[in-house]
C-alpha cells in the first residue's frame, strides 16, 4: 500500500484504527494489502493508544481492529462522525471489504 500519482483519484478512503501488538491488527492489514492489490484506495493508519488520537482511543480502544470505508471527498475521519461511517471491526475478509467500497462509492452524500 504504497501511495502514488494516481492515489488522488482513488474513489475510497479506507482508515484503519490499529494499536501496537494486536495480532488481529495485523491480519487486517494483510488483508487490505490484498485488496489494495487489486483496487487502490486511498489509506490512513490511526493508532489509536497515540495520545493525539485520544477521541479515537475512547471510541475503539478495545475494539481494534477497526476500518472506515468512505469516499475520498468526504474529508479526514472525525471521531463525533463514527457512527455514520461503513465500517467493518475484528476479523474481515477481502471481499467484505470491497462490498463497503461498492456502497461506499454508490453512496451520495
Amino acid at each position: 500500500m504504497h501511495p502514488g500519482s494516481k492515489l488522488l483519484q482513488h474513489v475510497c478512503r479506507i482508515t484503519l484504527f490499529t494499536r501496537q501488538n494486536c495480532s488481529l491488527c495485523t491480519n487486517a492489514k494483510q488483508t487490505l494489502s490484498t485488496v489494495w492489490d487489486k483496487r487502490p484506495f486511498v489509506y490512513n493508519e490511526i493508532d489509536v493508544m497515540e495520545t493525539e488520537f485520544k477521541g479515537w482511543k475512547d471510541l475503539y480502544e478495545f475494539d481494534t481492529p477497526v476500518i472506515h470505508v468512505n469516499k475520498t471527498e468526504l474529508g479526514e475521519e472525525r471521531p463525533e462522525l463514527s457512527s455514520k461511517a461503513l465500517k467493518l471491526m475484528h476479523r474481515f475478509s477481502a471481499e467484505q471489504i470491497q462490498e463497503k467500497m461498492d456502497a461506499a462509492e454508490s453512496k451520495t452524500n
